[in-house]
């Protein structure tokens, strides 16, 4: 994983940064990615990825990986099949995939996406385990992130999910301290 720096800056009294009661901001790269996560959530950097977790590791029962991909550059970059490309990427080994739901596009200005959600067996804990996965393409950057829970917390965590997704955004850097477009 690339260098990790976590940096707190004091807002402005006249910020614009707005979440969803209950959620916080999460800000990747200056910008080039970020998204609402529920509030209180444990950030730091994982074996290849970013991490939130609901609580800190072992006791977490959610976690979001999120990884900044590169984006090469050519005519093809802008048009890679990204449902075909997830579907390829989003299948675990073998006959340990017990489901594997159908690919969801979703299209808006600045960022493409696909995502699926499916069942495995965790090789760690022996039992069924989900993960929702989305592929985006925005400006300059593909990201994946990957949120993991149990079956019986569906419905805890997909309202965190919808919200990831409904906020995520890439390519729209913003000063800092005010959450306003960078100059």
């Amino acid at each position: 994983m690339a260098k990790w720096q976590k940096e707190t800056l004091k807002l402005t009294p006249d910020h614009s940064w707005r979440a969803k009661p209950g959620y916080q901001i999460l800000v990747l790269d200056r910008g080039t990615i970020r998204f609402d996560i529920p509030e209180g959530w444990v950030v730091a950097p994982g074996e290849g990825a970013l991490e939130a977790r609901n609580r800190p590791y072992p006791d977490d029962t959610c976690l979001i990986q999120v990884t900044l991909l590169p984006f090469f550059a050519g005519p093809d970059a802008e048009t890679l099949p990204l449902a075909r490309m997830l579907a390829e990427a989003s299948g675990h080994e073998g006959d340990k995939t017990a489901v594997a739901g159908p690919v969801k596009q979703v299209m808006r200005p600045g960022v493409e996406l696909v995502w699926r959600e499916t069942r495995y067996l965790d090789p760690g804990e022996q039992r069924e385990a989900c993960s929702r996965t989305c592929l985006a393409r925005g400006v300059g950057r593909f990201v994946l992130v990957t949120m993991s829970f149990w079956p019986e917390e569906t419905a805890r965590w997909i309202p965190a999910w919808n919200e990831l997704l409904r906020s995520l955004r890439m390519g729209e850097y913003v000063e800092p301290t005010t959450g306003r477009p960078a100059r």
